[in-house]
């Protein structure tokens, strides 16, 4: 029962946060800027190097987006067990695209100027396709992205095949990444294999994305 205690503690400490935090359903909202095995919501975004980058420069790709926060720990979770490092490298080893992108407003936690966000990428060694920096938010309101990390992925037809989640367990403990199921991972296996994506639509889990306001 004691060594329960740490992780018990925890669960209660960061239920509050996951709450918050869980993004809806798309298929739940009628209003939602994305649907399901539709083409997604189109974008252009500054990368860090200043170019622009377009969703429509990687037409037959597999996509992935993965919306970041440099001081959120669930974010730091998948980061500090090498997790998401690893599914960027399998990804774009196999010839995929994988979009990092910042919605956090100048002032709020998140928010990462060109160079901030070289120096993340240096420490965690990671290893996307590009980062984009999205300040006013634009296309993490397309998207939905309400907490971070918010993940989606978009198959070679151009059409959304998984929206949510990085995986079924919301803690922040490094440990908890062996044993989760990482809904990411099992849709590029799924589309991979040519298959339909069992799970395509998951909440997720994190710190609320810090919008502009104004």
């Amino acid at each position: 029962m004691a060594t329960l205690a740490p992780r018990i503690l925890n669960i209660v400490a960061i239920a509050g946060i996951v709450l918050a935090a869980a993004a809806a359903l798309p298929q739940a909202r009628g209003d939602a800027p994305v649907r399901l095995g539709a083409p997604p919501p189109a974008f252009g975004a500054r990368d860090i190097a200043g170019k622009t980058v377009r969703l429509g420069d990687f037409a037959g790709k597999t996509i992935v987006l993965e919306w970041t926060n440099d001081g959120c720990p669930f974010v730091g979770k998948h980061y500090n067990s090498g997790n998401m490092q690893a599914l960027q490298r399998r990804h774009t080893e196999a010839g995929g695209v994988w979009l990092t992108i910042a919605s956090s407003a100048p002032g709020e936690e998140g928010y990462v100027t060109p160079d901030q966000a070289r120096a993340d990428l240096a420490r965690w060694g990671a290893a996307p396709s590009d980062f984009l920096l999205d300040p006013d938010g634009v296309v993490g309101h397309l998207y939905d992205a309400r907490a971070t990390p918010h993940m989606v992925v978009i198959d070679r037809a151009g059409r959304l095949a998984y929206i949510g989640a990085i995986d079924d367990t919301p803690s922040t403990d490094p440990r908890d990444v062996k044993t989760a199921k990482n809904y990411v991972a099992a849709a590029l296996d799924e589309l991979a294999a040519g298959k339909p994506v069992t799970i395509a639509a998951t909440r997720a889990y994190g710190c609320s994305v810090k919008y502009k306001t104004s």
